[in-house]
């Protein structure tokens, strides 16, 4: 026997997810999320297990307890995706907008490694753990990020794999400056704001002389950071070379100008 359709039901708005969509549909019958997916004989207790993968049965069960069209259901979950896009895609929420959260929203965008800004208010999104408000951060830091965002999302959108390589060699190295000890992707998808924000930064900083911008950052580094310019460059030795002699030739130069100024 199928379980009742609930006594009441609410409209997916555009770029719903279904987990989001799902916590609006209980609480709107006075219920939580485990209860209604219970009741509706989901065997998981977290609607977020089914934003990626939902079978057949499942939607048809959802569809019938809140009186829509399954296919309403399964437009609610991430569709199949290109490994790099999948790659830059959360499986939790790392971020969300504190004014449409407060309205019970939970939208795919914010799940997308280059989401910045929400793209219904236009409230900059916050990291769903950590600090979200008194985090100081420069303007220009900011303003820089949201432009590396627009090119992360650009090349994701193209598809090119020359630019997102571009993209995530800048992320790889700018992150290890931040004595960030993880993988790249994991940065742009953490709770660490100043983290995100740089590497989304380093994005933006590396379209304009990206060499002289690693050879000026190279100065100084510990071991750790050098490992990650190892890394940023390891298919590319030239650009390693290329690197290591605008840094030596800085150097040499620096130390000219040193000397000059105490004759």
């Amino acid at each position: 026997m199928k379980p009742r359709p609930l006594p009441k039901t609410v409209a997916p708005l555009p770029d719903e997810l279904l987990s989001g969509w799902l916590s609006r549909l209980a609480a709107a019958n006075y219920c939580d999320d485990a209860e209604l997916l219970a009741h509706i004989e989901i065997d998981t207790t977290h609607g977020t297990s089914l934003d990626f993968n939902i079978d057949a049965a499942a939607a048809a069960k959802i569809a019938n307890a809140a009186r829509i069209d399954p296919d309403v259901v399964r437009s609610l979950t991430f569709p199949a995706m290109a490994t790099r896009e999948a790659s830059l895609t959360a499986q939790i929420p790392f971020q969300h907008c504190l004014q449409c959260s407060r309205e019970g929203l939970s939208l795919k965008h914010w799940r997308r490694a280059w989401a910045f800004d929400c793209q219904v208010c236009g409230t900059r999104l916050v990291p769903t753990l950590g600090k979200a408000s008194g985090e100081q951060m420069p303007e220009k830091l900011i303003n820089r990020a949201r432009n590396g965002a627009a090119r992360l999302e650009y090349a994701a959108r193209l598809r090119s794999s020359k630019q997102l390589r571009r993209a995530m060699r800048a992320v790889t190295f700018a992150i290890s400056l931040k004595a960030f000890r993880g993988d790249p992707l994991h940065a742009l998808q953490g709770h660490r704001l100043e983290v995100r924000l740089f590497g989304l930064a380093a994005i933006d900083a590396a379209q304009s002389r990206p060499l002289v911008k690693a050879a000026i950052s190279s100065s100084g580094i510990d071991d750790y950071a050098r490992v990650a310019l190892l890394r940023a460059f390891d298919k590319e030795p030239r650009l390693l070379a290329a690197v290591d002699y605008i840094a030596r030739q800085r150097a040499k130069s620096i130390g000219a100008m040193a000397v000059e100024s105490h004759n």
